[in-house]
Order: C-alpha cells, then sequence, then structure tokens
C-alpha cells in the first residue's frame, strides 16, 4: 500500500476537519493516548458528521482499519491503533441546554465538560466517575455513575443519536426513528456506526452531599471486641450491603479495598455521593454508614456534581495490570465470605458498587445492556511489575473465576480484554444475537471491528 503521506492528501481536500500524517507536528500531538503510545498511519479530527463520513469512505477505498476515539480512555486502546485510521471526535464536543432538560452533547465531549456546564442550570445527566473520560465510550457501553440508583445508566438518559453508518449515511436513532439502531448503540458499542452527536434528557440536580468514610481493618467501637478470623472487611461488608438495601435511592456508594503495603494493615473507604442538596436528608441517609465496623473520619459535605468526577494519576512505574469485573445478583454473606477471601489472597484495589434502584427497573430487552438483575458490579484491579510472567495474571484470573457460584457476566467499559469470548460475557444469548444480526444489517464487512467486536450474524 502507498505510504500514508500519499493517501492523506485527497482526504484533506474532502473534509472540512484536520487531517494528520505521521510527518506533521499534528500528528504527534493526537497520538499519545491514556496510557498507552502509538503511531495511527492518519488521524481525522472531524469538524462536522459529513466530515465522518467522508473518512469512512476513504478508509473503505484505501482498506485502512478504522479506530474511533472519543475521550481516548480505552484501556485496550480501541481509538488509536497504528497503521489504521484514527478517527479522533475532539473536536465535536459542543454541549448545548435546549428547553424540557433536553442537552445536545458533542460525542467528543468529555464528563467533566458536561457536568461544569450543566451545573450551571442545576442540571446533570449520571455518568462515569472521572472528567477526562470521553462521553461516547462510556455511554455506548453502559455508563455506571454517581447517580445510577436514582436514574441508572447514561444511556437510560438518551433520547436520540446522530450516527454515521458504515455506508457512510448520517442518521437519527431514536425511539421513533431506526428504533432497531438505536436498541443497539445503547450497550453496543462502537459497532453500529461513528456517533457524532448524543440527545440526553437531563435530570434536576442543584447539588450533591459527597465524600469518603475511611476504613480501617480492625473493628470499630460499634463491633465485637473479640478478634475475628473472618478475612479483613467482610463484616464492614455485611452491614453496608444492609445499610444501602434500605436506603434512598439518592444515595449512592462505591466499597473501595486496598492493597496493605508491608507490615501494614489493609484499608478501605466508603465513596459516597447522595445525589441532592438537602443535607438534613443526606445526613438521614449516610449516618448509618458511619457505624458500619471500622469506619472513622469522612471528607463528606455539600459539593457540585461536577466536583465529584476525579482524574486519578497514572501508574508512576510500568506496570502490568489484570483487571476483571463481574455482576453479582446477590451480595448474600456466602458471597461476602468468598469475596473476602479472594480479596486477601489477591493483593489488589477491590471495588464493589452498589446498584439497586433505577438500573435495575429497566427491562433487560429495553436496551443493549442485558444485565439488569444485578445488586452490585464487583471490580478488581491488581498491578504486577511489567514483566511479571503470565502465570501471575493467571492466578489472578482463576482466583477471580473462582467466585463464579455469585457471579456472572462481566461490564465492557471496565474490562482490558479484547479476545472474542469477552462479547459473550458482556451480553446475554438472546441480546448477542440480536446484536449481530442487526450487525449485519448495518455492518457486514465489520467495518467497525476495533472494539469489543460483534460479529456479524
Amino acid at each position: 500500500m502507498a505510504g500514508s503521506d500519499h493517501l492523506s492528501h485527497p482526504l484533506k481536500k474532502r473534509v472540512a476537519g484536520l487531517v494528520a500524517v505521521p510527518t506533521e507536528d499534528s500528528h504527534t500531538a493526537l497520538s499519545g493516548r491514556y496510557a498507552i503510545m502509538g503511531e495511527p498511519a492518519i488521524i481525522v479530527r472531524p469538524a462536522t458528521a459529513g466530515d465522518v463520513a467522508e473518512a469512512i469512505g476513504f478508509a473503505k477505498d484505501a482498506s485502512l482499519a478504522i479506530a474511533v476515539r472519543s475521550g481516548g480512555h480505552s484501556g485496550p486502546a480501541f481509538g488509536d491503533y497504528t497503521d489504521a485510521m484514527v478517527i479522533d471526535l475532539g473536536a465535536l464536543d459542543r454541549v448545548v441546554v435546549r428547553g424540557g432538560g433536553l442537552v445536545s452533547v458533542g460525542a467528543g465531549a468529555t464528563w467533566g465538560q458536561v457536568a461544569a456546564t450543566l451545573g450551571a442550570h442545576d442540571l446533570a445527566i449520571t455518568s462515569g466517575d472521572t472528567r477526562s473520560v470521553g462521553v461516547g465510550g462510556l455511554t455506548l457501553g453502559g455508563g455506571f455513575g454517581w447517580l445510577v440508583r436514582k436514574y441508572g445508566l447514561a444511556l437510560d438518559a438518551l433520547e436520540a443519536v446522530e450516527i454515521v453508518t458504515a455506508a457512510g449515511e448520517v442518521a437519527i436513532a431514536s425511539a421513533n426513528l431506526n428504533s432497531d439502531l438505536f436498541w443497539a448503540v445503547r450497550g453496543g458499542g462502537g459497532n453500529f456506526g461513528v456517533i457524532t452527536e448524543f440527545s440526553f434528557r437531563a435530570h434536576p440536580l442543584p447539588g450533591v452531599v459527597a465524600g469518603a468514610i475511611s476504613i480501617s481493618a480492625g473493628t470499630s467501637a460499634a463491633a465485637s471486641t473479640t478478634p475475628s478470623t473472618e478475612p479483613p472487611f467482610a463484616a464492614t461488608l455485611r452491614q453496608w450491603r444492609d445499610v444501602m438495601r434500605t436506603a434512598p435511592e439518592e444515595l449512592n456508594t462505591t466499597f473501595f479495598a486496598m492493597p496493605a503495603p508491608v507490615g501494614q494493615e489493609p484499608s478501605a473507604q466508603i465513596v459516597v455521593c447522595y445525589g441532592g442538596a438537602d443535607e438534613a436528608a443526606a445526613s438521614a441517609a449516610i449516618t448509618p454508614l458511619h457505624s458500619v465496623a471500622g469506619a472513622g473520619s469522612h471528607t463528606i459535605g455539600p459539593k457540585r456534581y461536577a466536583d465529584v468526577l476525579d482524574d486519578p494519576p497514572p501508574p508512576n512505574a510500568p506496570v502490568r495490570v489484570v483487571a476483571l469485573n463481574s455482576f453479582c445478583d446477590d451480595l448474600s454473606d456466602d458471597a461476602i465470605a468468598d469475596l473476602t477471601a479472594v480479596q486477601a489472597q489477591l493483593g489488589g484495589v477491590l471495588m464493589i458498587r452498589y446498584l439497586r434502584g433505577a438500573f435495575n427497573r429497566v427491562p433487560a430487552e429495553a436496551t443493549a445492556f442485558a444485565h439488569r438483575s444485578a445488586e452490585v458490579l464487583l471490580i478488581v484491579g491488581v498491578f504486577l511489575p511489567q514483566d511479571a510472567p503470565q502465570e501471575a495474571a493467571d492466578r489472578v484470573i482463576a482466583l477471580w473465576t473462582s467466585l463464579e457460584p455469585h457471579t456472572y457476566g462481566t461490564y465492557g467499559n471496565f474490562t482490558l480484554a479484547t479476545d472474542d469470548m469477552i462479547t459473550s460475557k458482556m451480553y446475554s444469548p438472546a441480546t448477542l444475537r440480536r446484536l449481530r444480526t442487526l450487525k449485519r444489517r448495518y455492518d457486514p464487512e465489520n467495518v467497525f471491528r476495533r472494539n469489543h467486536n460483534i460479529v456479524p450474524l
């Protein structure tokens, strides 16, 4: 194939946005990505949906693979691939608040931008935990956020999308227009086209009460003083679960357990976000959490929703991350016992996000995100030396797999795996079959395959 410099010239004449090739400074600036570096053959930064259509047509004619980048946070680097065309949506980042709570959001916007813009209008959309995460990837994969119990996933707030299909057609998909395509993109990831704009229905939110409660591995004053033979945090998790099962849906929490430094006890925290500015109501909901085993100091107070979103720093040194997650319908005492025993052996970061509420009330068949019965989402990240043998990663996977009597499935946005088996865990058999049928209709040549790929049926 001819060099990308030669190939790019006709495309530069056909699009209003930026086209960058490896010899240009703009290519160097855009080719870096979250945690990974690469050198795509061509980067296109479209200014319009029409630019996206031109880029897709050009890539197909030139036999270039296509990767799409929104915020660039994809762990498996779906948005950047060497020898591929990267369609970087970063210039399509407009956020416009319209009447009736409707909000138009460009696919290249980040959730930090969205939260800040909506906050000025006392509105919010449940979103990811990180400011710099792109709207596009998170929404198409689901979108667990700090309002999930009250309002569901980010994709549950969608009213319509503007999408460019593999055929280069610009279409609107909603409940009334191209409804099958609208169903597929809500959970089917980037398999069906390039979304250029989202239309969300935002929710009133004048403020939140948020922060964290520190948890020690020892017992609290409210707990028994008898030494326990249980793994760390088992009692805490049982009590946290019981509080959350009766808590108002405005209260969202995630339990974080951190590995113990050498010679020290492990630590944990309960991260809290009460979706509302009523401090008295928030206090009533949060107060029981201060009595769970090991509870200590806290940082909870009134905030803007935008200030709850964070940007964790990258690792200080190159590491190999083994990241796994599963859903659990019933966080039973037995499940907690097995989970904490596994965590004690893993030595990683464990996150348990509580979900019961609006998330569960959406019928499993209503969107392509089918795992709607879960009480919690369990997530673990184990950091190994970069040169760790495969056996070390296999041990982590085997330990996590031992929890399968209590768990099932996986959340695609939180997995680093890209093999064919992962899609069978992301979707129920019926959902995957329908997705594959629609993939055959909208992308029979599998143009959009640099993702958790749904292979056409």
